[in-house]
């Protein structure tokens, strides 16, 4: 299956240069390029691409704007915002729109490259540099459809493991915290999906920000 991205950012030397470096991977191809954010949300919808490669610093409606727009009108593609800022609220602000990763414009080819692997894995992918930020309480409500999905439905035990998921843990991890099998662990992870109704790790993410299930340590097994 070949992995459509279209590439929106106002400098187009740098549109350029990614063109070429995705074009080379292969089953990759760059579909469109758009230099601000009218350009970016009419080819989105025209060109339903799998991955968004998203500047927040663009003419017209922003970065966050468009991803807002885009996780309505686009929800099968993928959002990933490349950028030079490294502001943690902006990172917040694009998981909370509905961005599925966050890279910055310094960061090494290989790393946008992995972040788009995980992305289209259905991870959230963040530089790890800025990945702390994820771990403050959120600061807006919670959407409709995750206000009908309240967390009471989820057991203790599944509560922790999304809880170790939002954090960025791999299976394995979790697994070896909690002191249960992965495929246990992987067990509790699609019936908080299907329980939640959530489809991907980026969603997963946006709930436990919601419920503010983000810490530090791992919970305890009460």
């Amino acid at each position: 299956m070949t992995v459509r991205i279209l590439i929106a950012d106002d400098h187009g030397v740098l549109r350029g240069g990614l063109r070429v470096l995705l074009n080379e991977q292969p089953d990759w191809e760059v579909v469109g390029e758009a230099a601000d954010g009218h350009q970016a949300l009419e080819l989105a919808q025209q060109l339903r691409p799998d991955i968004i490669l998203l500047d927040i610093t663009m003419p017209g409606p922003d970065g966050i704007e468009v991803t807002r727009a885009l996780t309505q009108r686009v929800p099968e593609s993928h959002v990933l915002i490349l950028t030079v800022h490294e502001d943690h609220e902006l990172l917040r602000e694009a998981v909370r729109a509905g961005a599925a990763g966050y890279v910055v414009k310094r960061a090494a080819q290989a790393e946008l490259l992995s972040a788009i692997a995980a992305v289209m894995r259905g991870d959230l992918y963040v530089h790890p540099a800025m990945t702390r930020a994820l771990l403050s309480s959120p600061t807006t409500p919670p959407s409709l459809a995750l206000r009908n999905h309240p967390m009471e439905e989820l057991t203790r035990r599944e509560i922790q493991v999304l809880s170790l998921i939002a954090q960025g843990y791999t299976n394995l991890q979790i697994a070896d915290a909690l002191v249960v099998s992965v495929r246990t662990v992987e067990s509790h992870r699609a019936n908080i999906m299907t329980k939640l109704g959530l489809h991907n790790r980026a969603e997963l993410v946006q709930y436990a920000m919601t419920h503010g299930l983000l810490r530090e340590e791992p919970p305890a097994d009460e």
